[in-house]
């Protein structure tokens, strides 16, 4: 299961409350209207994106052998060997020359799209903990400004503003610049757009500045995914002018474009949020959105059924045209203890939701805002360019004042409640939805680690990856508690090349086993911390090397998982290599990984994507490592975890402080 890919693809927002502005900002004409109006077609790079490549199968062999030998007993890794030769010799050959025959004829798009699109919609398990991630905020530096209603009101301005660009073709390209200083600027604009989009990549490459594909981002926006049996499917909308507003269980359509579509004044716009943040009415007796908590199978029967009763269908098309979700919730956050928010707005009680949305924006009654989003139509990065791009606006130069006065006289026609005709099967199935959900919730647990005595400046004096001694942390943790090593995932965007996705780095390596094991050794003479340094630096190295692999397409999960397709797609017999429990046992992510790293950003998270796994978001901040740590009871202890991995820090922070370059003379 795909989370949120690594965020070295995405440009930092360290200005990001700098320069903040309390001054009213017209609100008329296209600087209110647009986001962006960029220089750069938003499209300008696409065509000359290089195609994901499909690696060789030699080296895809050779790779994947490395991944599994830190895992495997001698006799079971002489069998995966064995099935290996087999395969590079036999079947693999073959399947290879079918899957680029494939790719040869669909140089419109990725070898990888179409099947990992398929799989994310065949997949059968609920939406919530299993595929939607939580991207929670951080608050806006200015209290006043987080005043539940005015923060809600500046959000939406600004993310109907992206939206407005994004249609209109005139947000920034995505590109990831390598020096910014040198390339994120006005000579770059200049000179890549006016060369021809068949040739502006390669162009920008000469700036070290690498363009990314952009081809998910159409499904930010009016987007829902329709429960189907078998086979969900993905439906679009781009003539709303709505959103789907939930509060208490109860459903609205909120008009929030005016009839030309353009974006309803502010103090408008304050004025229906006002309205529903103060709703007296209850909560819902019969909340349909825990109906998106169930299996998929399960929802679209109910919603099939559903859809015949009444006038169900205009109200289901009204949730499913919706630009996007807003949620209005009753929760609050505590800093020094951000578990019970986080929970909440990762999964809650499933009750103030429609997890089949796109996206959801959350905003509790205290201000606290975050997205929670579906990820059959993209891997985040689109996702996560938008959530940095509206907290930065709206932290530095918000439309909506402190004191703004709401003003609607459209206000009674631009709320309309979203009503249901509901018989007993539908309620008897909302309350199954309700037990099933609640159950999954009451069994997940949830920790939060915080170690302050590592972070990005020291590894960058110790001239050492923050990530590797993260996911270094993590091995060492795990290796303490279990006395084993398992399976690991972690999460890279292939975004580079036109329509890639993601590609699995596999961070337990054959470095990391010799280090922890080393590290946890009682018995014999121990390495000098000089030694366990140069062991850290091999453990680096080669992290290094595998994410470098990983976002050049040529890490092996996707090319493996694209050759099972291939046999697959043509009736041919499964080769041994997948029949093989070790290919099985690599693909149990027991520790499933993803870092965020970014200003707007307070707490990332999702669940484990197996029952007696470990579900790890986590980042490196100037003063600390953070990591969010689910699991469920009773199959995994996730506090003991954590206080393992504490302790794998401290130990790795010891290696660090030994071995610290002296500081240089002044």
């Amino acid at each position: 299961m795909l989370r949120v890919p690594k965020t070295q693809w995405v440009a930092s927002l360290a200005n990001a409350t700098r320069n903040q502005s309390t001054s009213a900002r017209p609100t008329t004409g296209d600087e209110y209207q647009y986001l962006q109006r960029s220089k750069i077609p938003m499209l300008h790079f696409q065509p000359s994106l290089p195609r994901l490549p499909i690696p060789e199968l030699e080296k895809t062999c050779a790779r994947y052998l490395a991944a599994q030998q830190p895992l495997l007993a001698p006799d079971a890794f002489e069998r995966t060997k064995e099935a290996v030769q087999q395969f590079s010799q036999g079947d693999g050959p073959k399947l290879q020359a079918l899957l680029k025959e494939f790719d040869a004829k669909n140089k419109h798009t990725s070898y990888i799209s179409e099947p990992w699109f398929d799989m994310y919609l065949r997949d059968r398990l609920p939406l919530p903990l299993n595929y939607n991630p939580l991207l929670m905020m951080n608050p806006d530096p200015r209290p006043q400004y987080n005043e539940p209603v005015l923060r809600t009101t500046n959000l939406v301005i600004s993310s109907l503003r992206f939206m407005k660009s994004l249609r209109a073709k005139t947000l920034e390209p995505e590109v990831f610049h390598m020096n910014p200083a040198k390339s994120d600027t006005q000579t770059f604009r200049t000179v890549t757009s006016l060369m021809p989009s068949i040739i502006s990549t390669y162009v920008a490459y000469t700036f070290k500045a690498f363009p990314l594909d952009m081809s998910q981002y159409q499904g930010l926006f009016g987007g829902t995914r329709i429960p189907e049996i078998g086979k969900d499917r993905i439906y679009r909308n781009e003539s709303s002018r709505h959103l789907l507003v939930l509060r208490k269980g109860n459903m609205y359509a909120v008009d929030v474009l005016d009839a030309e579509g353009n974006i309803e004044q502010p103090a408008t716009l304050f004025a229906r949020f006002d309205r529903l943040f103060n709703d007296t009415k209850t909560p819902a007796a019969d909340p349909l959105g825990l109906l998106t908590t169930e299996n998929r199978d399960t929802w679209a029967t109910a919603r099939t059924h559903l859809t015949q009763l009444g006038s169900n269908a205009k109200s289901l098309e009204l949730v499913d045209s919706a630009l996007f979700c807003l949620c209005l919730d009753e929760s609050t956050i505590n800093p020094d203890n951000p578990i019970p928010a986080i929970r909440e707005f990762l999964f809650g009680d499933g009750t103030n939701r429609w997890f089949d949305k796109s996206f959801s924006l959350i905003v509790a009654k205290d201000g606290t805002a975050g997205i929670n989003f579906e990820h059959s139509w993209g891997d985040g990065v689109a996702v996560l360019r938008y959530f940095q791009e509206i907290f930065k606006e709206t932290t530095t130069a918000p439309f909506a004042q402190v004191g703004l006065q709401g003003a609607d006289n459209q206000s009674r026609n631009a709320i309309v409640p979203i009503d249901f005709t509901l018989d007993d099967r539908v309620r008897g199935a909302i309350r199954t939805a309700e037990n099933n959900h609640n159950a999954i919730i009451d069994s997940l647990d949830m920790n939060y680690m915080k170690y302050e005595g590592i972070n990005k400046n020291v590894c960058k004096k110790q001239r050492i990856s923050p990530d590797s001694v993260m996911q270094l942390g993590f091995q060492l943790a795990y290796y303490k508690q279990h006395g084993k090593f398992v399976a690991t995932y972690e999460s890279c965007s292939t975004a580079a090349f036109r329509h890639g996705r993601t590609e699995t780095m596999r961070p337990c390596t054959v470095a990391t086993k010799a280090f922890c094991e080393e590290i946890e050794r009682r018995d014999g003479v121990k390495k000098s911390a000089a030694e366990l340094r140069e062991m850290m630096n091999q453990c680096s190295a080669v992290h290094g090397q595998l994410t470098k692999e990983a976002a050049m397409g040529q890490g092996f999960d996707r090319h493996l998982f694209g050759l099972k397709h291939t046999a697959q797609k043509h009736g041919l017999p499964l080769p041994a290599i997948y029949q093989d429990p070790a290919y099985a046992a690599l693909n149990y992510n027991i520790l499933s990984t993803s870092t965020l790293s970014s200003p707007a950003l307070l707490a990332g998270g999702f669940g484990p994507v197996v029952k007696d796994g470990y579900g790890i978001g986590y980042n490196i901040q100037d003063g600390y490592l953070g990591s969010v740590v689910t699991s469920y009871k009773p199959h995994r202890n996730g506090g003991e975890f954590v206080d393992c991995l504490r302790a794998a820090y401290e130990d790795i922070g010891k290696v660090l402080a030994a071995t610290a370059p002296a500081p240089k003379d002044k």
